[in-house]
């Protein structure tokens, strides 16, 4: 079962496909801390943080610490086992730089 973790949703599904594609249709943007794109809350907001920018920024960025960072790296690690990621972002109708980042700061 996959449950969406934004805020308190409460959205759950079968198919991890389907949490992806609530979570950037069911849910209002996230700008990034650390350079100010714009991108889709949840999954992708966390593959913008860890492809785009260093744990270090994170952590001084999002006021996280080191369980944050591994508890969102396993999110995306699991999520990109279960799901086809690219057959998501296809299906929404751009490539995964137009899903990921839509506006810069």
């Amino acid at each position: 079962m996959w449950e969406c973790a934004i805020g308190d949703c409460g959205y759950a599904t079968e198919d991890a496909e389907e949490l992806l594609v609530h979570q950037v249709t069911g849910h209002e943007r996230h700008r990034c801390a650390v350079c100010g794109t714009t991108v889709p809350d949840g999954y992708f907001a966390i593959r913008h943080a860890f492809s785009e920018h260093s744990r270090a920024e994170y952590l001084r960025n999002y006021e996280a610490d080191t369980d944050d960072i591994r508890h969102r790296e396993t999110v995306r690690r699991e999520l990109e086992a279960e799901a086809d990621v690219e057959a998501v972002v296809r299906q929404l109708g751009g490539d995964s730089r137009e899903t990921e980042a839509t506006t810069r700061a």
